[in-house]
């Protein structure tokens, strides 16, 4: 399992892959929620932010590859959910693509990219987001390097969920 930093010519490989990421979300959302329709040309709209990503130098975007074959990717921005000021490091978005999941590539992706960006770090997970409350705490409880994990409720104006608040060494 490695991580690979993405460079803005290679965005496309991040634009693909969160196709599949919204997607995972779409079956989260109430049937009325209209920010996860099809377009007209059968695909959802841009994530959310990802314009940004290029364009902040706190930013890293990472694939997440298994065996040299794209499992991923990690979002990296310093943008706080607690109360939309900022943090050293926030885990702006996170996906493993389906057939990789539950065989530790997210563990290890989360380890690996823990141990090379010590300092303050959030993890905020939507609140109806049940399988990644599960992995979260785990996870990151299972990076050798980290202490002081928290969790602290999102105040409903910044965000809704729990926010894993932590320092990497």
């Amino acid at each position: 399992m490695t991580l690979e930093r993405i460079a803005e010519s290679d965005r496309s490989l991040i634009d693909g892959l969160a196709q599949f990421y919204i997607y995972d979300f779409s079956e989260m959302s109430p049937i009325s929620d209209t920010d996860f329709d099809f377009g007209p040309d059968g695909r959802f709209g841009d994530l959310p932010g990802i314009d940004d990503i290029w364009q902040d130098d706190c930013a890293i975007p990472f694939a997440i590859r298994y065996e040299r074959r794209v499992a991923g990717f990690m979002l990296i921005d310093n943008h706080s959910h607690r109360d939309g000021g900022f943090v050293e490091r926030n885990m702006s978005e996170f996906f493993v693509a389906r057939q990789f999941r539950r065989r530790g590539v997210g563990v290890e992706a989360l380890r690996q990219v823990l141990e090379a960006f010590p300092g303050r770090w959030e993890v905020a997970v939507v609140a109806r987001n049940t399988a990644a409350k599960s992995f979260w705490p785990r996870a990151i409880a299972a990076a050798a390097n980290v202490s002081g994990l928290t969790c602290v409720e999102g105040d409903s104006a910044h965000w809704t969920g729990p926010i894993w608040c932590f320092d990497a060494a």
